[in-house]
């Protein structure tokens, strides 16, 4: 198949499933930096890059020495009555810390993802705080609709009314029913996540446990699936199933970790050799085959015609200057959809 077939051969059936790590925002913003130059924080610095030095130098020894372990640090204050003035402090500064990012002007790795995959059909859910996915979801909104989002772990980005479990920007009031969208809690305690306690959160995990389970292709970008998260895991792994009831989806990893350390972390969802590892997010199936991942995939693995399964591809540019820029390209794409329907 040249690049013009893969463009023209739009099919209805199929979903992808993309599942963000801290490694995805990480990997985003190494590429392109936060608009206003803020490090990213991860779990291991996240005390060092917010600025908790000075309130968890007040805390006990016991607490004081998991600083670099940030979730078993907030679990371990969490069980001590009387610190909550210090856990609301933490708590404040982290989301302040979160809510004041920003994406950079040109395309990034967030971009990309919205429009290489498609309403309706695909997903993208995120285990991340940070704003950027909401934010690309937006600025890309006027071109083409997008893939449906989900919030696992919560966002700063987002708010949520309790009367009629609606969702919208954080702070605002829903213009159709003049609704308050409360910001979301961010932090749990690892020692007990419980992913029903909050109603947000719940439909979150209910809302990305219904596409796994329907999901022919999925991809984990930069998620370590830690042993904090059991919880998570279980989920997953059941609305997975078993592997051998799996046998013709599809499970890529995008990771800067060796191969087989992020292989061994997933062997329980993947069928012997149905899986692909990826080092970059430009050499994976969604900046491959654009928008076309899952016909990548069946045109692979069943053919209809010979010709099918050996793919020129369709890769995505990495040089973007502007979101205008990078609109044109994928434009071809979209009209090939728009002729069989498939944004309606």
């Amino acid at each position: 198949m040249n690049r013009q077939e893969e463009i023209d051969k739009v099919y209805k059936c199929g979903k992808h499933l993309v599942i963000l790590g801290a490694g995805a925002t990480l990997a985003a913003t190494l590429r392109n930096p936060e608009k206003n130059g803020k490090q990213l924080p991860l779990m291991k610095n996240i005390v060092d890059v917010v600025g908790l030095n000075d309130i968890v130098n007040t805390l006990p020894q016991s607490i004081k020495i998991l600083k670099n372990d940030f979730e078993k640090m907030y679990s371990a204050l969490y069980e001590l009555t009387d610190f909550r003035e210090e856990l609301d402090i933490i708590e404040t500064k982290v989301y302040d810390y979160f809510n004041d990012l920003e994406l950079p002007q040109k395309p990034n790795i967030y971009d990309y993802l919205i429009l290489s995959l498609r309403y309706k059909k695909d997903t993208i859910a995120t285990f991340n705080w940070d704003p950027f996915l909401y934010q690309a979801y937006n600025r890309n909104a006027k071109f083409v609709k997008s893939p449906g989002i989900i919030f696992l772990h919560g966002t700063v980005a987002l708010g949520y009314d309790k009367n009629d479990g609606s969702s919208g920007p954080a702070g605002w009031h829903s213009k159709k029913t003049l609704g308050y969208f409360e910001p979301v809690r961010l932090l749990y305690p690892v020692t007990n996540k419980d992913y029903n306690s909050d109603k947000f959160i719940k439909s979150q995990w209910d809302a990305v446990t219904r596409c796994l389970k329907k999901s022919q292709r999925v991809t984990i970008f930069g998620y370590s699936a830690p042993k904090s998260d059991v919880e998570a895991i279980s989920l997953f792994q059941k609305a997975w199933g078993s592997v051998d009831d799996r046998n013709m989806e599809e499970f890529e990893l995008i990771d800067v970790r060796e191969k087989l350390e992020v292989k061994d972390s997933w062997k329980t969802f993947i069928h012997t050799h149905h899986y692909t590892f990826h080092n970059s997010f430009f050499s994976c199936s969604i900046a491959e085959h654009p928008r076309r991942s899952v016909e990548s995939y069946i045109h692979w693995a069943m053919p209809t015609t010979e010709d099918e399964a050996f793919q020129e591809g369709n890769p995505v540019p990495e040089n973007f200057e502007s979101l205008e820029q990078m609109w044109e390209w994928y434009n071809p794409l979209i009209e090939a959809e728009k002729k069989m329907g498939l944004l309606d």
